[in-house]
């Protein structure tokens, strides 16, 4: 792959990606406009997450990464290369499907168990009844999105990213549906329920977002595997086999799959540190959401490309080409992240107050937001650069050391967030999120000096990164001076929207422009990008 096809494929996932996070705010919009914050909404939120929570094993972390890199080199260096690959993909994804038929089965069956470990407080009333069947219905989702994970994992190691990265779009597009259509037709039988028109309501909208759940991850699953197919791949229902590619696969991924549990225990422990603080878990998921936004769309779109790219280089011997590819995708990377970063540090009051500060959520809650905000934006540029460093171990078949490093992270993230929280309350969690995100950068960077040349950044990154930080630095100070100009309509519930639209957008205009004045980036990079895209 061409850098120049590189940075298209980045740029591909990053749309969708956006595309997907935009709806995802429209659908958590109507879901808290259906639902408020009553029983329905917590066991519905509970349900979701359970499935969510596991897929980060199976679908986005450690059978991914270590499926891409060996499906990759198949594609290299077989003699008959794609009747190798198409082999090695079809018993992944039937051994796959196998572990997740049974898993899905135990997890059906023990639902009131895994209730419990996520809210016990729902223990002894409506909502643990709820959450049980929500849960029984939602849960069959971890099958499909992980087996659409597989099959988009082959997608992006051939270069086809359009059908995968769109994918995640079909979830909340059908949850949106779901709640207008359920709205819409028929008014509840409130009296025979004997609850009011709302809460009625809200338990059919509940009932109908647990089924799509499942719903939605079949529709993903039949996108990308359609996509696979036009592509060559055609993947088929059979007995599953243990072949010793799959076996060295399993001895892969094991590592990764630990890993992945480091990091749930590190969301554990903040959840944990938070509830101990009125309102914190609230302020912190708050944050997250406005963080999650850059993070999700640079972030994942730089795993998607990255890993496949560099794993055929390395697997080619081209390790020019895979440090050249390491570089460019870590620079755009940064070049959106930093300024993202900074306008999360400089004006995170106007972003909250606009966007969240109404009803039940008063100014008060809006400082403590927005110092979570800030403190989150210190390490946006970790958390992607951490997304940069780690495909230069998995496309090598090195997950163990990433592992090992992110048990040295959670012990990091774990002894501040509880030990400073006696101190600072309640910001010790997003204060330990990112220190923890900082070290495990250090750890990944200082390991990846072993590799050689290709994991090495080159004179062009080195001369870029610094004018793309005094670009953004400057935005910053932009931004700053544009909210005071606009201050008072930040305020208005009339003009508000608009006014930090306007904000955004010189924010935006002014970073490109002083951007390409100092030489931190080329527009006709990009432009060449879409093109060949």
């Amino acid at each position: 792959m061409k850098p120049i096809r590189l940075i298209s494929g980045f740029l591909t996932v990053g749309v969708w990606t956006l595309l997907s996070r935009v709806l995802g705010f429209v659908r958590d919009i109507l879901i808290a406009g259906y639902l408020g914050t009553g029983p329905v909404a917590q066991a519905f939120l509970v349900a979701f997450s359970l499935p969510n929570m596991f897929r980060r094993f199976f679908a986005e972390g450690a059978f991914n990464m270590a499926f891409v890199p060996m499906f990759s080199k198949k594609l290299q260096d077989s003699t008959d290369a794609a009747a190798d690959a198409k082999d090695f993909a079809q018993d992944a994804f039937m051994g796959l499907a196998f572990v997740l038929v049974i898993f899905t089965t135990l997890g059906v069956i023990f639902m009131p168990g895994l209730v419990l470990m996520m809210a016990a407080g729902f223990n002894g009333d409506e909502r643990f009844d709820l959450a049980v069947e929500y849960g029984r219905l939602a849960f069959p989702y971890i099958l499909f999105i992980s087996l659409a994970a597989l099959v988009s994992g082959v997608l992006n190691a051939t270069g086809r990213f359009a059908a995968a990265a769109a994918a995640p779009v079909l979830l909340n597009m059908i949850f949106i549906v779901a709640m207008l259509v359920t709205a819409m037709t028929g008014r509840p039988a409130s009296d025979a329920l004997g609850m009011g028109l709302g809460q009625a309501l809200g338990l059919r909208v509940g009932d109908t977002l647990a089924l799509s759940v499942p719903l939605a991850g079949l529709a993903q699953l039949v996108l990308v595997w359609w996509a696979a197919r036009r592509a060559g791949f055609t993947f088929r229902l059979r007995m599953p086999r243990l072949t010793p590619d799959l076996r060295k696969l399993a001895i892969i991924a094991a590592p990764a799959m630990l890993a992945g549990g480091v990091v749930q225990i590190n969301l554990l422990v903040g959840r944990q540190v938070a509830s101990f603080y009125d309102g914190a878990i609230a302020w912190l998921s708050y944050a997250d959401r406005l963080y999650q936004l850059p993070l999700g769309v640079v972030a994942i779109a730089l795993g998607v490309v990255l890993l496949p790219d560099l794993s055929r280089r390395l697997a080619a011997g081209d390790l020019d080409g895979g440090r050249n590819a390491f570089n460019r995708a870590s620079e755009l990377a940064l070049a959106l992240t930093i300024p993202a970063a900074v306008a999360l540090i400089v004006i995170p009051v106007p972003l909250i107050s606009v966007l969240f500060e109404r009803g039940a959520f008063d100014t008060d809650d809006t400082a403590a937001t927005a110092l979570a905000v800030m403190v989150y934006g210190l390490g946006l540029p970790a958390f992607v650069l951490q997304k940069a460093l780690q495909p230069l171990y998995f496309a090598r078949g090195d997950t163990k050391r990433p592992f090992y490093y992110a048990a040295v992270a959670m012990i990091v993230n774990a002894g501040v967030a509880i030990g400073l929280s006696i101190y600072i309350g309640y910001i010790a969690a997003a204060l330990a999120t990112t220190l923890a995100g900082w070290v495990m950068v250090w750890l990944l960077w200082r390991g990846s000096r072993t590799m050689g040349d290709a994991a090495q950044f080159d004179a062009r990154f080195k001369s870029r990164l610094w004018r793309i930080m005094l670009a953004s630095v400057l935005m910053g100070v932009l931004l700053w001076n544009t909210v005071l100009l606009v201050g008072p309509a930040l305020g208005m519930a009339t003009i508000r929207y608009g006014a930090l639209a306007f904000v955004v957008i010189v924010g935006i205009a002014g970073y490109f422009v002083i951007g390409r004045l100092v030489g931190a980036f080329r527009v006709s990079e990009f432009k060449a990008a879409m093109r060949r895209g």
